[in-house]
């Protein structure tokens, strides 16, 4: 078997496509990922805790400040501060508390707790601390249950203003 070694065809998207995309680019370095600000929103179900083990070590390799970030699902009666007014200080305090313990030693790490529908919390969030990636997870609802109830994750992917990392529950780990 003869191996034949084919020149590449340009076409008009590679030839549209940056420099450093390009075949044979005069550029000899790749962009730098730059990485300030990472949120992992966690409602502290184990799959959650999962977005820890790929955030931890990110916001280490970057020098990036983490953002932990619990929502609790709106209310139609209530408006963020009037509903947060109403919680028992005592079930805010174990909330506060249960994200404190999770911060690692040694990162920059924010707590945020939220009241509003999870995707809106999430994308509102990002906005306001500048995240330069969210890391989440899926639960991988499918059928009647994924059309209803809709997905999370897929909202945030479509709207997010930076970046999303999103973790499934069977996937092959790379940290």
């Amino acid at each position: 078997m003869k191996t034949e070694i084919c020149e590449p065809i340009e076409t008009t998207a590679a030839l549209n496509a940056p420099a450093i995309y390009r075949r044979n680019s005069t550029a000899s370095n790749p962009p730098s990922i730059r990485l300030k600000s990472i949120l992992v929103p966690l409602d502290f179900c184990e799959m959650s805790l999962k977005s820890l083990q790929y955030a931890v070590p990110l916001a280490k390799q970057f020098g990036a400040k983490v953002t932990l970030l619990h929502v609790l699902k709106a209310s139609a009666h209530f408006k963020d501060a009037e509903y947060l007014a109403y919680l028992e200080r005592e079930e805010l305090a174990v909330i506060e508390k249960q994200l404190d313990e999770l911060i690692p030693q040694g990162l920059s790490v924010e707590t945020a707790v939220r009241q509003s529908f999870v995707f809106e919390a999430i994308l509102d969030v990002a906005r306001e601390i500048g995240a330069d990636l969210i890391i989440t997870t899926t639960h991988g609802h499918t059928g009647l249950r994924h059309l209803f109830k809709g997905s999370t994750a897929e909202n945030v992917v479509r709207r997010a203003p930076c970046p999303v990392l999103v973790l499934h529950q069977n996937e092959h780990d790379f940290v």
